[in-house]
């Protein structure tokens, strides 16, 4: 695993979880398995490393739940949202990539956890049908009027 030096923030839906990352690991990929899912509350979950010595919790620190004797997730108190996995024995723990405030950087590189993988995943066969704001034109003025989502980058307090 090669550490990538790098400067990066990202936090919960809400605001309460905030991090900085000052490198990552080129292990950026999605995991298949069924504690994934479950935690993620989604088909898998995104995931990048990072070593323990470049984070740091800058608003806020996140809630675990011990998904095995070896490991836990953690998440915002608040609002919900998955942060991270931590494998107790592991040098570095991952965050989840969707939790970073531009995820694109970190786009995933391999899959894991096959055994769990939906087949509609095997060779995804969807189209794309546009953009929310076209496909829920009817609610998005009303949604954005009354958005309690934390912005994508770092603010001196929260809620503004």
């Amino acid at each position: 695993m090669d550490r990538i030096e790098t400067q990066a923030s990202g936090g919960c839906q809400c605001g309460a979880v905030r991090y900085h990352v000052t490198a990552v690991l080129d292990t950026s990929h999605i995991c298949h398995c069924r504690m994934c899912q479950k935690a993620a509350g989604n088909f898998f979950a995104a995931l990048i490393g990072v070593p323990r010595d470049a984070i740091t919790w800058t608003r806020g620190e996140p809630a675990t739940f011990a998904s095995s004797d070896k490991a836990a997730r953690g998440f915002c108190r608040a609002c919900g949202t998955p942060l991270l996995y931590d494998y107790a024995e592991s040098k570095h723990i991952n965050l989840t990539t969707g939790s970073f405030d531009e995820p694109a950087r970190f786009a995933p590189k391999v899959q894991f956890g096959l055994e769990g993988r939906l087949p509609c995943f095997a060779d995804l066969p969807l189209k794309a049908e546009g953009t929310t704001e076209e496909t829920m034109a009817a609610y998005v003025g009303a949604i954005k009027a009354t958005n309690h989502q934390h912005p994508d980058h770092d603010t001196d307090r929260w809620p503004a």
